[in-house]
């Protein structure tokens, strides 16, 4: 898995802006099982992911396709890791390979 966060670069009007296109693109990645959960940080400097990905690499060229990446509107950090303790409701978004 990959947790991924995004910082804002561009204006809340560039951001609000291209957030349409960046909801479809998250919508995609779901129905693709890319991504087990999303939304904003609080305050509003950017975003969270939980990417079901097996890389960084992965992640990366994920969110390249990001409507915010594209526009230079965010930046990312990448960080990979592997749950070893969680809820056992979460069991069934963990990799199996």
């Amino acid at each position: 898995m990959v947790l991924i966060t995004s910082k804002y670069i561009k204006p809340f009007e560039v951001i609000d802006a291209l957030l349409a296109e960046h909801r479809q693109f998250l919508d995609d990645c779901y129905k693709k099982s890319q991504l087990i959960c999303s939304g904003a940080q609080i305050p509003r400097v950017g975003g969270v992911l939980i990417a079901n990905v097996g890389s960084v690499d992965e992640a990366r060229e994920i969110m390249e396709n990001d409507p915010f990446s594209i526009n230079g509107a965010a930046e990312y950090q990448f960080i990979e890791f592997t749950p070893t303790k969680y809820d056992e409701r979460f069991s069934c978004f963990l990799r199996k390979d």
